[in-house]
This record gives C-alpha cells, sequence and structure tokens, in this order.
C-alpha cells in the first residue's frame, strides 16, 4: 500500500477523532440513541491493512488519554476503566475479526512465489499470535482456521529448505510465547489433595489441539541447522527461558514431554543458556523443597539433568557438587518421592560414575534422610542403596560400613514384608558380597544378630527362607569367624534374658507393694 495514502488516512482519522472529542462524548452517544440513526461502518469496504491500522490507531488514542486524561477529565476514574475495557474487548474483537479474515484470504505458502514466501509466512506468524478462550463453544471456525494455519506452517518448515530467515526469528518467538505462556491454573494444596497424588487423574490442556502443533513448529525450528544460535539468543533469551521452565508444572504430561525435549535441544544448542539453565533449574528443586512439595515437573527436570550431568567434564567442578548437594540428595525426602525416584536415583549414579568419591556423601546424606515409617520409600531407598554400591570403591565403602550396615540391620528384622525381603537381596549380587566379605570382622558381628533374630521372630517365610540362605552364605564366607559371632550373639542374648527376667520381677515386686499400700489405706 501506498505509504502517503496511508499517511493521509491517518491523519484525517486523528483530525476528525480529536474535533469529536472536543465538546465530549455526550453529543455523540445522544446521536446513536435516536430511533432515526443509521450506523454504518465506514471501514468496512477498506482494505485489511488500513482497517487493521485504524484498529491499532484507536488502541494508541486510547493509551494517549488515558495518560493525559485528554476529553475525559470530567469522567470518573471508575467510569474510565469501564471504558478501557469496553475499548480493549472490541479491540481485540476487531483484530482477531481481521486476522481471521486475513487467514482465510491469505494464500498457501506453497502457492506463494518463492521471493514472497518470506513476507506471507510472517504474516502468518502473526495472525497466529491470537489466542482463542477454548473454555467457551465461541469463535469455532476462526480455531479451526488458525489450526489449519499452523498446520501449513509446520508442514512448510518440514519440506521447504532455508525457511527460518534472520528476520523471521523473533516474530517465531514471539508467536510460540504468544501461544505457550500462560497462567497456569491455581493446585489445590490442602491436605486432602496430599494424600493419594498417585490415584489422581492429569488435568489435560483444554487448548491442546493450538499448543501441539505450536510445540511441534518451535521443536523444529530449535532443531534446525538453520538457526544461528549467535542470532537466535537475541530473542530466545533468559527471560523466555525462565518463563519456559514455569510450565513444567502444568497439568498436562503431553505439554512436559514437549517442553523436556525442547529444552534439553535448547541447552545442547545455546552454550551461553547452559549455565541459566542449570541455575534455573537449581531455583525449581529449592522452590520444591522449601516453599511447595507439588510440581509435575520434578521428574522431566531430572531427565534432563541426566543427559546434563552425563556430559559433564572430568574432574568436576565445585559449581558441580554443590548443585549435587544442596540440591539433588534433598530431594530424597520429598513425601512423593515415589513420582521421580527412578530420574533422581540415575542421576546419583551418574555423579558417582563420574567421580566415586561422591558415593560417600550419597549414601550417608540417604541413612540421614531415610523413612523411619513409610515402607514404600524404604523399599526405594534400598533399591537405590544397591545401585550405588555397585559403583562405589572400597575406601568409601570402609568409611560408612558402620552407619550403613547399623541401618541395613535394622532394615532386615522390620516387620513388613517387602522391606525385609528387598534388604535380604541384597546378598544376591555378588560385587557387594565382596564388599562385606573383605570388611566381614566389622560387618559380621552387626547382621548376624538381626538374622537370628528373623530367623526366629519373622512371620513371613519368604523371608525366613532368604534369612537362612544369607546365614548359609556367611558361614561358608568364614566358618571361624561365624562360630564365633554366634557365640557371642547367644551370649549376648542371654545376658538380654536374664536382664529382662530382672526387670519383670522388679515391676512384678513394685506392683505387689502398691497392692499392700492400697490395702492398708482401704482398712
Amino acid at each position: 500500500m501506498d505509504s502517503a495514502y496511508r499517511k493521509e488516512q491517518r491523519e484525517e482519522y486523528q483530525q476528525w477523532l480529536e474535533k469529536a472529542a472536543e465538546g465530549g462524548m455526550r453529543g455523540p452517544f445522544r446521536a446513536l440513541k435516536k430511533p432515526d440513526t443509521k450506523i454504518v461502518q465506514p471501514c468496512r469496504d477498506q482494505l485489511l491493512e488500513l482497517r487493521w491500522d485504524k484498529a491499532q490507531f484507536w488502541h494508541d488514542q486510547w493509551d494517549a488519554w488515558r495518560s493525559r486524561s485528554l476529553g475525559f477529565v470530567d469522567l470518573s476514574h471508575e467510569l474510565q476503566a469501564t471504558g478501557q475495557r469496553v475499548a480493549m474487548k472490541g479491540i481485540q474483537t476487531v483484530k482477531r475479526r481481521i486476522n481471521n479474515e486475513a487467514n482465510a484470504l491469505q494464500p498457501k505458502l506453497h502457492d506463494e512465489r518463492p521471493c514472497d514466501r518470506p513476507e506471507l509466512f510472517k504474516r502468518k506468524l502473526q495472525a497466529c499470535c491470537v489466542v482463542f478462550d477454548f473454555n467457551s463453544e465461541t469463535d469455532m471456525k476462526a480455531k479451526e482456521a488458525k489450526r489449519q494455519t499452523l498446520l501449513e506452517l509446520v508442514e512448510y518448515v518440514n519440506s521447504t529448505r532455508s525457511c527460518f530467515h534472520e528476520s523471521l526469528i523473533p516474530d517465531i518467538v514471539k508467536m510460540v510465547a504468544s501461544n505457550i505462556f500462560r497462567a497456569l491454573p491455581a493446585k489445590d494444596r490442602s491436605l486432602m489433595s496430599l494424600s493419594d497424588p498417585d490415584e489422581e487423574e492429569p488435568v489435560l490442556e483444554k487448548t491442546w489441539p493450538h499448543l501441539q502443533i505450536v510445540y511441534e513448529f518451535f521443536l523444529r525450528f530449535v532443531v534446525s541447522n538453520e538457526v544461528d544460535p549467535k542470532v537466535a539468543k537475541l530473542s530466545l533469551d533468559t527471560n523466555f527461558v525462565s518463563q519456559m521452565l514455569e510450565l513444567f508444572d502444568s497439568d498436562d504430561p503431553r505439554e512436559r514431554d514437549y517442553i523436556k525435549t525442547i529444552m534439553h535441544r535448547i541447552y545442547g544448542k545455546f552454550m551461553a543458556l547452559r549455565a541459566f539453565i542449570r541455575r534455573a533449574i537449581q531455583n525449581t528443586f529449592f522452590k520444591v523443597l522449601y516453599e511447595c512439595e507439588i510440581h509435575n515437573g520434578v521428574g522431566e527436570l531430572l531427565e534432563i539433568l541426566g543427559s546434563i550431568i552425563n556430559g559433564f567434564a572430568l574432574p568436576l567442578k565445585e559449581e558441580h557438587k554443590d548443585f549435587l548437594v544442596r540440591a539433588l540428595i534433598p530431594l530424597h525426602k520429598m513425601k512423593f518421592l515415589a513420582s521421580f525416584h527412578q530420574q533422581l536415583s540415575y542421576c546419583m549414579s551418574q555423579y558417582v560414575e563420574k567421580d566415586p568419591r561422591l558415593a560417600y556423601v550419597i549414601l550417608t546424606s540417604m541413612l540421614r534422610y531415610w523413612p523411619a515409617t513409610i515402607t514404600s520409600k524404604q523399599v526405594l531407598f534400598l533399591n537405590e542403596l544397591e545401585e550405588l554400591l555397585e559403583l562405589t570403591k572400597p575406601p568409601e565403602f570402609v568409611r560408612m560400613q558402620d552407619q550403613l550396615f547399623q541401618r541395613l540391620a535394622l532394615c532386615i528384622t522390620c516387620p513388613h514384608f517387602q522391606v525385609a525381603e528387598r534388604t535380604l537381596f541384597l546378598w544376591n549380587n555378588d560385587y557387594i558380597v565382596r564388599l562385606i566379605t573383605s570388611s566381614r570382622k566389622v560387618l559380621f558381628p552387626v547382621v548376624i544378630g538381626a538374622l537370628y533374630m528373623n530367623s526366629k521372630q519373622h512371620w513371613n517365610s519368604a523371608v525366613h527362607g532368604l534369612t537362612f540362605n544369607v546365614l548359609k552364605l556367611l558361614m561358608e564366607a568364614d566358618p571361624q569367624l561365624f562360630d564365633e559371632c554366634s557365640a557371642n550373639h547367644k551370649e549376648a542374648y542371654d545376658e538380654e534374658e536374664q536382664r529382662e527376667a530382672a526387670r519383670r520381677q522388679k515391676w512384678a515386686r513394685l506392683q505387689e507393694l502398691f497392692d499392700q499400700r492400697q490395702t492398708a489405706a482401704v482398712a
């Protein structure tokens, strides 16, 4: 369109608007109320671009009036706020209608000449910035038109080379941000909602018909070799990444899976954002640990971290070790550990593979956070314990063997059969058996007493069978030490029985004296 013509039209429209507002809006309102008044739409037959300019001009004029109070000095603040809401709603309606008509009138990208495709591509991106309300059944045709436009964009970038021009990157990031960044619904943080989170059905996102295609388009943008990270980082900055990390708390698992894949690709491609992403994930974990226990995306964030840790260079930096101690290990104390324990255990194993000396830090911390009453968490801890012990070197094992096997002895005698059974399964691991045998003089006295107690008192037959198998292994490993430990246990057991009998006699004597005093008082 001719720029001079557009400028002339804009100036005429501004002059008319300023003149109409000089005497206030009462006159135009009265004219509109007359029954013989014929309301026309002078902009209806004009070009779409001019209509868009007029809508944008009205928006700018309103902002100017709000700041300078031109023409509305006699109105109250309440009327100004009401008028602003009405005006903004009208502007949004006009923009949406113009966008819909523009989508219908725009040709297909493959039908356009190659030289004109970037400009058409940009217009379609701008049209897709309009967000619809999926809580209502309105604008169904417009929603479907936007979905078809998004599908066309995905098909175009899949089949066309050199489609991500540098000039289009800001528009691409703006379109993606307009669609995916939104306020997530508030969660119910009452005690009832914390009882059984695994039984709750995930809340699926209503806008998913559009969101899925937007995520698919953005994923192709991120992985494309045509996108230069040095240029893209100007638009895809830390603010964008931080807002995207907040979307990991979405209730829809499909959305979290897309974000996980995209964030992993961003971390691998944009070197300048790596440190920021690690800090942002750490801050998310701090929020989960110390502010709110409910977060849907901890498992996905740990999956990303598993790949990040796998790529750490050796020797490990102090920053990475600090991340482990301050953010990752404390996640073991979370109430809903089962929802992300597999990913957390993988991260722990990756750290120990990188630096075996960290096994002592991780295992001793796990012993501090060991659950006292939740048996399902104890089973999870035992599973992770076996994986870490397989990677532990003998020097680190010797440093923590005392406190470790004192805890295992308590687990062996646990009344819950799954805890006792899982603990006894540790002797099926050849490497762990070699570690135990190498320190048998210290460890045999600790576990033999618990095994003998199990063989006499535990109610589960499977635990009985496993207990006798472990006793047989210990006997074959060192018969002399086994006999010595058995004799010591029997002696300690007899002494305990004697102390228990003496205690019962004392209580019986006290009860007898009390009864005699009560009888004398009654008499």
